[in-house]
């Protein structure tokens, strides 16, 4: 059996689970961590190889793109999810120094939020400054910036965070949640009207929709993962374990979650789910949306230069998606909240996962 798919053990269950299994100073004692030369040599860690593998796909070492019709174009967001990743799994810390430097240049920072006038992106401004508080960077002049500024400014009387642009307004519960998340961990605190649009846009049946105001309301497994992580930040308990009741009654029984109008589990869906569980205390439940992601783990029986990636389905790995699939699996792997990841102490390698030497012949 490969290594990256061994049964639970101390080493490989999330923190939070071990932290709640053992006391903080018994699971210090238990399971020390590696030094960087260990983790150079490799990690039984699934998070951790997981995203030293998406350390090293970075283009350029420092961000990722993505390609249209022939055409490669930078992806500020894919770039954003590997930081939170690399925050979640405790290394590759170089990477995510390069990454968030990237963000901060002009021309990427300003392709990303719009230039704050005339074009300003509620979902961006939240989730890079998530990035940018995970990284304990200063949100208040990135890249020029003033993130939590910007972001209170895109806020609307009904206290949805809404975009400002010629193009319409496509913000979603995806950068509402986001939103309440960064600016609960800024000073000042997430805005109570703005937790209540939120907690407001709740379905009858526990789960929450990506788009608000629609006629009918669809509960998504993706939007209600991250609604349900910023309502418990925000004070909102009952609204967030009844987003966590949809979502373990939405579990299939691989202990995986499928996107919104699918039945097949996917990584990026289990990924958040599995993070929202561990992060709300829903152990069993977590444990099993983390079995589902080791499954789709590239394990020792893969080709070197995939190893530790994460494939979005059962049907194999794809480079195609591989990145964004293994971004969002980190989260679930990790099982640390959004509301208190963090990168410091964070080891500077980019592991590799751990695989037995060739036999000799």
């Amino acid at each position: 059996m490969p290594v990256l798919r061994r049964s639970l053990g101390l080493l490989a269950i999330p923190a939070l689970a071990l932290a709640t299994v053992l006391p903080a100073a018994a699971a210090a004692q238990a399971a020390p961590a590696p030094t960087v030369a260990a983790q150079d040599a490799g990690t039984h860690r699934p998070d951790a190889a997981a995203a030293g593998w998406l350390a090293r796909q970075l283009v350029d070492g420092d961000h990722f793109e993505s390609v249209f019709d022939g055409t490669a174009y930078p992806d500020q967001g894919l770039t954003i999810d590997a930081v939170l990743a690399f925050a979640a799994s405790r290394g590759s810390d170089q990477a995510a120094a390069r990454a968030t430097a990237w963000l901060a240049k002009p021309e990427v920072i300003g392709g990303y939020l719009g230039d704050g006038t005339t074009e300003a992106y509620a979902g961006a401004t939240a989730k890079l400054l998530l990035a940018v508080e995970v990284r304990g960077g200063n949100p208040a002049a990135f890249g020029g910036v003033d993130l939590p500024a910007r972001l209170r400014s895109l806020q609307s009387p009904s206290g949805r965070f809404s975009d400002r642009s010629q193009w319409g307004d496509y913000s979603n519960a995806f950068g509402q949640s986001l939103a309440l998340i960064a600016l609960h961990r800024a000073p000042g605190g997430a805005p109570a009207a703005a937790v209540d649009f939120l907690a407001g846009s709740q379905c009858a049946d526990g789960g929450f929709p990506v788009s608000f105001g629609q006629a009918t309301c669809t509960s998504d497994p993706d939007a209600t993962a991250l609604a349900a992580q910023a309502l418990a930040a925000t004070g909102r308990a009952a609204k967030a374990n009844a987003g966590l009741g949809w979502l373990t009654a939405h579990q299939n029984a691989d202990g995986g979650f499928a996107a919104a109008g699918a039945t097949a589990s996917n990584a990026n869906t289990t990924g958040l789910a599995t993070q929202a569980l561990f992060s709300g205390g829903r152990l069993v439940a977590g444990l099993k949306g983390w079995s589902s992601l080791v499954k789709l783990q590239q394990g020792c029986a893969a080709a070197p230069d995939v190893r530790g990636a994460v494939a979005y389905d059962a049907s194999g790995f794809n480079p195609g998606n591989g990145a964004r699939a293994t971004a969002q699996a980190v989260l679930g792997l990790a099982g640390t909240p959004l509301a208190t990841l963090s990168a410091a102490g964070a080891r500077p390698a980019a592991p590799t996962a751990a695989c037995p030497a060739p036999a000799a012949h």
